[in-house]
């Protein structure tokens, strides 16, 4: 099992933060199983202010290339994607187009 971990804005308006908080309580039926098809076995998201902080966990056959062709070859996703830029906004130093960034490993407590 592998881990990422990754980061995203979302916009500062404690309204749509609620709404964003809201929809994911429940999100797409179609939007879970391309998750889980794509090999990711875990997913936490955690938020803090307007910033948010996903955990995941994949299997062996996970790779963010595959997972790229895959959503957008998908429409559902597409619009999934589309609907939640209403909320989301790029980090200051993510390239353009890119939405969740990649957060770099700097510490790990070894377990006993």
């Amino acid at each position: 099992m592998r881990r990422y971990c990754l980061a995203l804005d979302l916009k500062d308006d404690p309204s749509l933060i609620e709404e964003y908080k809201k929809i994911h309580e429940q999100i797409w039926p179609e939007i879970r199983e391309r998750i889980i098809a794509d090999g990711i076995t875990g997913m936490d998201i955690y938020l803090t202010g307007n910033r948010m902080f996903m955990i995941m966990e994949v299997n062996d056959d996970f790779s963010f290339e595959k997972k790229k062709i895959a959503d957008d070859n998908d429409p559902r996703v597409q619009e999934w994607e589309n609907y939640m830029w209403t909320f989301q906004q790029a980090l200051p130093w993510a390239k353009p187009g890119e939405k969740w960034v990649l957060m770099e490993k700097i510490f790990e407590l070894e377990k006993i």
